[in-house]
């Protein structure tokens, strides 16, 4: 005779299986945003010259925090610094992912599998190994590309100063994601129905004409996706620049506002001011990618009611 669940427990079923995934959300997710924004909210007093056991003290510090980072001229400048940045990275990188998806999705290309593994492979390099690789690279004491230059004669490029160094970031960043976002795409690529190429070929279309307007319109959803992965990347830089740092006097503590945020919490010790600072650059991303993502879900619903 089957013996029939009780309805109380078929309820509590669900969250059983959930209550793992919940309990690691609370712990490592939901705590520490909590916790940074109680930090956030609080400052350090100090007594006297700030000796003796209750000399410092933390009280409670409203807004001001929020205020004196929205106003620090060292974040403004990093912003700034990181949107620049940005706009050398997002475009090369996404161009030359979609170029290489469209060249492997393409009918007479041979060695599909190694051309994927080789273009994916610098991803799986961590970014500050590859910072380290690039960055011994740029440098002109040990590098082969400054060592040949010098043996033919040619004038040495510094790329470790002034406007080059955007250059040399930007391309540590596009070496290690281009692979990345060309799988996405590529996987889009190959989602699209066989019908749509062969009757694209019965009408005459070129391998080039079917590209532009067959094959990049239907991966437009890839393309946001990896627009939006992207742009989210570039307002976390951290690790390149912090390890080029000691290769060059052009990069300062405060280069990008992440490493004004490592600066402040671990160098200076204000880990209230920093953490407001984190906030900060948290609730700006997410307005941003919010915003970008709403952008393109209407596009999308206009381009569909046409």
């Amino acid at each position: 005779m089957t013996r029939r669940r009780r309805p109380g427990a078929r309820r509590r079923a669900p969250w059983a299986f959930l209550a793992p995934a919940i309990v690691l959300f609370l712990l490592f997710f939901a705590l520490p945003i909590g916790y940074a924004i109680h930090l956030s909210l609080r400052t350090i007093e100090v007594q006297g010259l700030g000796l003796g056991s209750g000399a410092r003290s933390e009280v409670w510090a409203g807004l001001s925090n929020y205020a004196d980072a929205l106003s620090d001229p060292e974040l403004l400048d990093g912003a700034l610094r990181v949107g620049v940045y940005g706009l050398i990275v997002v475009p090369v990188m996404l161009g030359l992912a979609l170029l290489f998806a469209l060249i492997l999705d393409a009918d007479r290309v041979r060695g599909r599998r190694f051309g994927r593994l080789v273009i994916f492979l610098p991803y799986a390099v961590p970014g500050v190994i590859a910072a380290l690789l690039w960055g011994f690279l740029y440098l002109p004491s040990v590098s082969p590309l400054h060592h040949t230059l010098d043996a033919l004669g040619l004038p040495e490029p510094d790329l470790l100063g002034g406007g080059a160094l955007y250059a040399a970031l930007a391309n540590i960043a596009v070496w290690g994601g281009t692979g990345f976002n060309m799988i996405v795409i590529y996987t889009a690529l190959r989602a699209i129905p066989a019908d749509v190429h062969e009757a694209a070929r019965l009408d005459g279309c070129s391998q080039l004409q079917i590209a532009l307007r067959i094959k990049v319109p239907m991966v437009t959803p890839a393309l946001v996706l990896t627009f939006f992965f992207s742009i989210i990347a570039t307002l976390q830089v951290f690790s390149e620049p912090t390890t080029l740092r000691p290769l060059t006097n052009g990069i300062s503590t405060t280069w990008s506002p992440l490493m004004k945020v490592y600066r402040d919490a671990f160098d200076t010790g204000d880990v209230h001011s920093a953490a407001a600072t984190a906030v900060v650059i948290a609730v700006v991303t997410l307005a941003l990618s919010f915003g970008f993502l709403r952008a393109a879900g209407a596009r999308t619903r206009q381009e569909e009611a046409r």
